[in-house]
């Protein structure tokens, strides 16, 4: 999968899932029940144990799975994140040298930040989205919606305290994409081994997304640097 199908397939869909559990089994049962919901993607941060390989088993397990690593902080981790054949990289904050690695190796890129400055950086550094983390706090879609207003060429995505009753707004304030984490993967359902309750906040998720671009034609539009 080149990295411009990662991108069309996450601007597509919509929604990040960040799995960050306390285990190997649980992220995997969690990467599986999103898949089988119909959200293909996956952000496996680097604080699961094992998540280099949990990486790779997914990718063999499911080909057409977008599987990124997240919370990556260096230049080590992001290549060997690579190496493990993740689709993506991602992590909270900018690091130059991981969005560097990423450019290098041709793989999709998505920086955190949270000023326009910061924002801007990470955007000329070859970031092809980048991720406005923490959102909520800071504004929420309306935060969003000022920064798409000054910088419409750069792709974001809303990450930190997307919640269902939020997620329509921050699509519609310009968000090419959520990341969502507890509020989709929730400890109940991990604790209890209930992949239902999993898929019906994925498919809850995916239906809010689907209804705001059709409300936002704006919403719609793909941007390019």
């Amino acid at each position: 999968m080149t990295k411009e199908e990662v991108r069309a397939r996450i601007e597509e869909i919509g929604i990040i899932p960040a799995i960050r559990l306390s285990s190997t089994e649980d992220a995997r049962f969690a990467a599986e029940a999103v898949y089988r919901a119909g959200l293909p993607i996956a952000e496996i941060t680097m604080t699961v144990p094992g998540a280099l390989g949990l990486i790779s088993a997914l990718l063999r397990e499911f080909p057409d799975m977008v599987v990124g690593a997240g919370t990556v902080l260096d230049a080590d981790t992001a290549r060997r994140a690579v190496e493990a054949g993740a689709r993506f990289i991602t992590s909270t904050g900018m690091d130059p040298s991981v969005v560097g690695l990423a450019v290098e190796e041709g793989v999709l890129v998505l920086p955190g930040a949270l000023t326009p400055t910061e924002i801007i950086n990470a955007w000329k550094a070859g970031a092809d989205f980048v991720k406005v983390f923490p959102c909520a706090p800071l504004g929420g879609d309306s935060y969003i919606r000022a920064l798409k207003v000054a910088l419409p060429q750069i792709r974001l995505i809303a990450g930190g305290g997307v919640q269902q009753h939020t997620a329509g707004h921050f699509i519609a304030a310009g968000a090419s994409a959520i990341g969502v984490g507890k509020e989709l993967i929730t400890y109940e359902a991990i604790r209890h081994r209930k992949s239902e309750w999993i898929m019906e906040l994925a498919h809850r998720f995916i239906a809010i997304v689907k209804n705001a671009r059709a409300h936002t034609p704006s919403a719609n539009v793909v941007t390019f640097k």
